[in-house]
């Protein structure tokens, strides 16, 4: 459980991270904003205060919905991998903030936006540390929509198999994709009973309550198998005419849109 001043502190973050969001996007005039604002909750308590992001054992991080690269930028300034002044270069030619992350980005692992693939990648991270016998664990953030990839439930069916207790997938559970909802695209339901019948360790929570995002970490980290935590969310979190709006995706804010949005974030 986190304490009080911990969750103010977080939600300072957060915020920070979400208007970083609004201005890299708009400033870039491209980019994924949804998604991005979906997430920020998970990845501001995940980086700040469950894993650790540096030093010999430290733990690993796959952005397997390499799209949502902003919230990973303004993050990774706030722990100091990159200047603040650099989230501003975001898409820009020549940028080591590329529009999916890249490994010209300090803190950066491995480079993603694959869809599908961000499981596999991380299932290899986490055998290699049960090989180096590391405690380190292994974090990968997914999409709902990228899960009707068949690559994702191969890495499913492994990870159990290979005994990948140091595994921790967090799905970010907006139930919007691209084309619309997922459901409608391609029904992913009952979600939770299918990664229990794959054999792993089911954590269902809202993906916007920083006690329960803190809470199903850290018991991940402890499980004795790979863990899921479903975490559900709402795309476009944060700013009222982008929540649940699939149009957000992957469009930039025009000026109006951009004043908009930064006053209700202020």
């Amino acid at each position: 459980m986190l304490k009080e001043s911990e969750i103010k502190e977080l939600k300072n973050l957060a915020k920070e991270s979400r208007q970083n969001i609004i201005k890299m996007v708009y400033n870039a005039k491209s980019g994924h904003i949804g998604g991005s604002l979906s997430a920020t909750d998970i990845m501001t308590v995940l980086f700040h205060k469950c894993m650790n992001p540096k030093g010999k054992d430290h733990d690993r991080f796959v952005l397997s919905k390499g799209h949502v690269s902003p919230i990973y930028y303004s993050v990774l300034s706030q722990l100091g991998f990159i200047p603040k002044s650099e989230l501003m270069t975001f898409r820009k030619l020549g940028s080591r903030l590329q529009g999916h992350p890249s490994l010209l980005c300090p803190g950066v692992e491995v480079c993603t936006g694959s869809l599908g693939q961000g499981l596999s990648i991380a299932c290899g991270m986490a055998i290699a540390l049960k090989l180096d016998k590391s405690p380190a664990h292994v974090f990968v953030l997914m999409g709902d929509g990228e899960l009707q990839e068949g690559n994702a439930w191969e890495a499913f069916m492994q990870a159990p198999h290979r005994k990948l207790d140091n595994l921790i997938a967090i799905i970010d559970r907006n139930h919007l994709q691209i084309d619309g909802c997922t459901e409608n695209v391609k029904s992913l339901d009952p979600l939770p009973d299918k990664l229990k019948a794959f054999n792993w360790d089911v954590i269902e929570i809202d993906g916007h309550d920083y006690n329960k995002i803190y809470d199903a970490i850290e018991k991940a980290k402890s499980n004795t198998k790979p863990t899921a935590i479903l975490a559900n969310t709402i795309k476009g979190k944060g700013v009222s005419f982008m929540e649940n709006n699939a149009g957000w995706h992957g469009k930039a804010p025009n000026t109006e849109d951009y004043e908009r949005a930064m006053k209700e974030l202020e």
